[in-house]
């Protein structure tokens, strides 16, 4: 077992990262607001095509406005996800909101949909990219640990609770395993499935992440896998996530057009 990690049992893995450095992305947005990248000045500009923003576990769409409003000046048409918060079956929210706001996407701009999504969010959002490669360009990850669900043991607990309301809710319209890397629901096959080619990748992470281990945000092929400094929360606010998400936007573009 890696130093890295520690045992919960009952296949849970505890990441020994240290939250208390997630206090510190305020500064993140700070650095933002004082970026040209916030403005969309020096990055290349949007060609009107749908984002798809997923909010983190246990987040709303709202502190996603930051990102909505920057892709609007950037020259995209942004969607939010629709979800009043991040707390149930991923499946289920895939099922009955998030696909109907992407093929809502689809529709209005007549192009395949980039999506992005934070945390938890990026989890789902590469799981949709895996079941509708037909309808989407690129999918972009902050933060998320789609390779295994490994992260701070306090965030443990309020899984156990989420997963629990989950289970009273929705009784067997969910599987035995919802909410556990053993689901066999849609949402996990599509996971575990190779991401289609035509489908452009890219998995932001951060080495001083404190609330998930970086090494599972990663899909092991560096074309695909960007590092960047700063901390977890503030991967939604980050100058330099900015940077990146405004150049594969535009390099899916490119090549659609060559």
């Amino acid at each position: 077992m890696s130093r890295a990690h520690e045992d919960l049992g009952e296949d849970r893995v505890a990441a020994l990262v240290t939250l208390w450095h997630e206090r510190f992305y305020g500064v993140d947005f700070l650095l933002l607001l004082g970026s040209p990248v916030y403005y969309a000045v020096g990055v290349p500009q949007g060609d009107g095509s749908a984002v798809v923003m997923i909010p983190g576990f246990m987040h709303s769409d709202a502190y996603l406005l930051v990102m909505y409003a920057w892709l609007k000046r950037l020259g995209y048409q942004p969607y939010y996800s629709g979800l009043e918060l991040n707390a149930d079956c991923p499946n289920l929210l895939i099922r009955d909101q998030i696909n109907a706001v992407v093929s809502r996407a689809r529709r209005e701009t007549g192009r395949k949909v980039h999506m992005i999504g934070h945390s938890l969010g990026g989890i789902i959002a590469r799981s949709i990219a895996a079941q509708r490669p037909r309808d989407t360009a690129s999918v972009i990850t902050l933060g998320a640990t789609f390779r295994k669900s490994v992260m701070h043991f306090s965030l443990w607990r309020e899984i156990d609770m989420v997963r629990d309301a989950i289970l009273k809710k929705h009784g067997s319209e969910v599987k035995p395993g919802c909410y556990t890397d053993r689901c066999t629901c849609d949402f996990m096959k599509a996971l575990r499935r190779k991401m289609p080619a035509s489908v452009a990748q890219t998995a932001i992470y951060t080495r001083n992440d404190g609330v998930v281990d970086w090494r599972c945000c990663k899909t092991g092929n560096p074309k695909y896998d960007v590092e960047v400094t700063g901390t977890h929360a503030g991967l939604a606010f980050n100058p330099k996530v900015y940077s990146i998400i405004a150049e594969r936007l535009a390099r899916k573009a490119r090549a659609a057009t060559t």
